[in-house]
């Protein structure tokens, strides 16, 4: 195989990473919709109130906050797919490089009393096994968030529960619809698809170049979001109890905020170029006895 062979599926394979960074930073800003209560009268009380009550069926609002949370579902689901594709593009070019190393262009260098056959040949340095499997479970997971997240725009609650006591009362009557239920588990599907794929890309990353800004900024981005994540889990446990909220509202929205800005970093990590996939030239001698 040629040079020019297989530099072809890498090119791909960045411009598959580039549309994969565009697609999940427009997700990153769709994720944060929910901003917009600064300016706009929700009637919810954002230190207290699920994030999810913004897009609830009897607020005002919720018809906006349900297409933002469907729109960022979709592309980052389309974002994870499409960067999963382009590191198993970048993995088989990487190990045809490799393999095909031989086939170089050979010149005969004259040396004292000896000949000598040149070798030049590109080395491509392909992504580790266990880094690319790390990486390819990690994308799965962001789709399996990505994925939730949309499921979880179409099952609203029916009302909002922190803000509404005769929507508290029911709720815990199991008099609400059952979509209630439903939204519990396609949220909680999301949050687990979000950790999981924190945890996995970021090990990805410091396996294959420590030092990428992922690989150098999300431990910091992970370990926030597991604490975030308990503190919203501690609030949810307080309120269910009825011992109050705990700040379960802003505990929640620090807790999409990170996961935002890993997008954020995770779209700026595929814009960059992949450093351990990069050619460069190798220069191979060997003597042959003069005749």
């Amino acid at each position: 195989m040629s040079v020019t062979g297989t530099r072809r599926p890498a090119a791909a394979a960045v411009r598959r990473r580039r549309v994969a960074a565009a697609v999940l930073l427009l997700g990153a800003a769709a994720y944060t919709a929910w901003v917009l209560e600064l300016v706009l009268a929700t009637g919810l009380d954002p230190v207290r109130a699920y994030v999810s009550e913004l897009a609830a069926a009897d607020q005002p609002l919720g018809g906006l906050f349900r297409a933002t949370d469907l729109t960022a579902g979709l592309l980052v689901l389309a974002g994870a797919l499409t960067a999963m594709t382009a590191t198993a593009m970048t993995t088989a070019a990487g190990r045809a490089s490799v393999v095909t190393t031989s086939a170089v262009t050979t010149t005969e260098v004259t040396t004292s009393g000896a000949t000598a056959p040149r070798v030049t040949a590109p080395r491509v340095t392909a992504p580790a096994p266990a880094a690319g499997r790390t990486a390819k479970a990690g994308w799965v997971a962001l789709a399996v968030f990505g994925a939730a997240t949309a499921v979880d725009s179409r099952l609203p609650l029916s009302c909002a529960p922190t803000s509404d006591p005769v929507c508290a009362a029911r709720e815990t009557a199991g008099l609400v619809p059952a979509t209630h239920t439903a939204h519990a588990v396609s949220s909680t599907c999301a949050m687990l698809g979000a950790l999981a794929a924190l945890l996995l890309l970021t090990a990805a990353a410091r396996r294959h170049d420590r030092r990428s800004p992922l690989a150098r900024y999300g431990p910091w981005l992970v370990l926030a979001e597991l604490a975030a994540t308990c503190w919203t889990l501690a609030s949810v446990a307080a309120f269910s109890a009825g011992r109050g909220t705990w700040a379960l509202g802003a505990g929640q929205r620090l807790q999409v905020l990170l996961v935002a800005l890993y997008l954020a970093l995770l779209a700026l990590h595929l814009a960059r170029p992949d450093r351990a996939a990069r050619t460069e030239p190798v220069t191979e001698a060997k003597e042959i006895p003069h005749r």
